[in-house]
Order: structure tokens, then sequence, then C-alpha cells
């Protein structure tokens, strides 16, 4: 009789074991969704290098071509983390899904005109076809960037094209004038006969953000610190080694088109750090005058810094 007590004692205390390991192993897993642009390269090669799994994280990386749908699968509970924008991360706190806003992503987007175009200047694009995805921060940077050309939303033909792909497609094949892309499809764009009118970083615009979902923010902040630090590792990596190096897990892993050899140039990436008050109170006040938010939302309701070892 004891030696069956002992037996079963053995068995509860190994079933037991093997619950807490995959709890545990669970807990150390992050979903992050990534979109075809240069704020995902640091993140794919801190997979590629083995540079989560060194600070102790299992990270999965998920492809999105549209904001779309990197939303639609955050807000279903499929992700715990997207490489996104302020945008993103307002419209979720405003539509009743708890979210909060980690660190920057170091991002470019252009305005590309066609090949076929003669027009020179932003200026020119009055009443002509500009292709761009409604709502999301492609939108608010061109409104930004007709601003400063002393145009307003209205002075050109938004045609929305949510796909970036599709939306690179179109202006390579000459059915829109022009369009806003992130890097490296604008480059791409480019390289295929597109010339650049109007950037990001000429406006100083810093508003690409990793957002993660009230959840893993909650339940899983070691594993973002860790994801942080390899983050952190990746940026130390990509200023260091040769573009050749890894381009080619990038084309691979990325979305990237393999157009983006001989054509990419990446941004000269930060480690983590909190993207600026002025630029989150910016994209609030522009949602809100648009009439897409219930209310404005001031910059510790959408921030969390605790990540990076401070409130913001």
């Amino acid at each position: 009789m004891r030696r069956w007590v002992c037996l079963l004692m053995i068995a509860g205390t190994i079933f037991l074991a093997a619950c807490g390991g995959g709890g545990r192993e669970e807990a150390a897993k992050l979903t992050i969704g990534i979109m075809p642009d240069v704020d995902s390269i640091p993140f794919i090669v801190a997979q590629e290098k083995g540079f989560f799994k060194e600070q102790g994280v299992t990270v999965e990386l998920v492809p999105f071509k549209s904001a779309l749908e990197r939303d639609s699968a955050m807000q279903g509970g499929k992700l715990d983390g997207a490489v996104s924008d302020v945008l993103a991360a307002a419209f979720a706190r405003d539509g009743g899904f708890d979210a909060v806003v980690g660190s920057l992503t170091t991002g470019s987007y252009k305005l590309v005109a066609g090949r076929n175009e003669t027009t020179a200047t932003v200026e020119a694009l009055k009443d002509k076809e500009v292709a761009l995805s409604k709502n999301t921060v492609i939108e608010y940077l061109t409104d930004r960037m007709l601003a400063e050309n002393g145009l307003a939303p209205g002075d050109i033909r938004k045609v929305v094209i949510p796909q970036i792909p599709v939306r690179m497609e179109m202006l390579t094949n000459g059915k829109i004038a022009a369009a806003v892309l992130p890097e490296p499809l604008a480059t791409v764009a480019v390289k295929n006969g597109a010339r650049v009118l109007a950037g990001s970083e000429q406006m100083g615009a810093d508003i690409g953000v990793l957002v993660f979902a009230a959840r893993a923010a909650n339940g899983k902040e070691g594993e973002i610190r860790a994801l942080y630090r390899a983050y952190d590792k990746a940026v130390d990596y990509i200023a260091a080694q040769p573009l050749e190096s890894y381009l080619e897990l990038l084309i691979a892993k990325g979305g990237f088109p393999d157009s983006v050899r001989g054509a990419l140039v990446l941004p000269a990436y930060k480690k983590a750090a909190l993207p600026e008050r002025r630029d989150v109170d910016a994209v609030v006040k522009w949602l809100y005058a648009k009439n897409l938010l219930k209310k404005t939302y001031g910059y510790e309701e959408l921030v969390d810094g605790r990540y990076l070892g401070r409130r913001p």
C-alpha cells in the first residue's frame, strides 16, 4: 500500500512539474506582428541571429502586408505586440482595446512620384491621384507633407490602397501619379524610376512604435524587457556588419521584394527609446480634428516606459 502511495505521489509531482514548466514556456513567448518596412529589420535580425534566445525569450514574428490586417490580428488576440505607430495605439484605446506604446521604432516614409510624372515638387501634385492607406500613419504624414508645401489635404485626390506592395505596384505601373511608401519599398520605387518629393526624416516625425496588448503588457513584462535587450543588440549588430551579410534573410523573412538588392539603404537605427511627447500630442490632435477619436488622450495614457526601466 505504501509503495502505491509513493508511486502516486511521484506521478503527481511529475505531472505538476510538467504543467508548471509548460506555463513558464508559454509565458516566455511573445508573438510580434511585423510589416514590410525598415522598422521591422532589427526584430528580424534579433530572431535570426539568436539574440532573443540569448535573452531567454522566444519570439514569433508574424508578417503583415497592411496595417488593417495587423490591427485586426492584434485586437483579435493573435498578437502580443506589433510594429505599429502612434495612430494605431490611439485608435485601439479609443475603440476600447487596451494597448500601450512600449518604444519607438526607426522608420522612414517617402512621398514619391511615378516615373511617368513630370512632377518635380509636392505642389505640382495638386488635383492628382496619390495612393495611401486611410486613417493611418501614411495619411497623417501625407497631410503634414502637403501642409509644409502649401497644400491642404483636399488639394490632392487620395486613392486608398491599404496593401503596401499593391500600392508600390500601382505606382510602378503608372496607374497613379504618386504614393506614400515606407522604406525600403520607397527606394525600390525610385530604383524603378520614381522620384522622391518629400520624406518623414525632413519633418522630424518619429511616430513609428512598438505597441503591446494590455494582457501582454501586464502579464509578460519580463519577456518584453528581454525583447528590448535583444533589440538593442540587433541595433549594434546592424551598425557593425555590412548589409550584404544579412540581406538575404531580410528578403526571406521580412516580406521585401527581391528588387531591394542593390537599392536598400538602412536608417541609422537607435536603441529602444520612448517617443517624444510633442510627436504623440501632434498625432492625437490630428486624429481628434478629423473626428477619428471620441476624446483626446494624454501622453501617459498611451505610452508606458516601464519596459525601458522608467516611466514616461
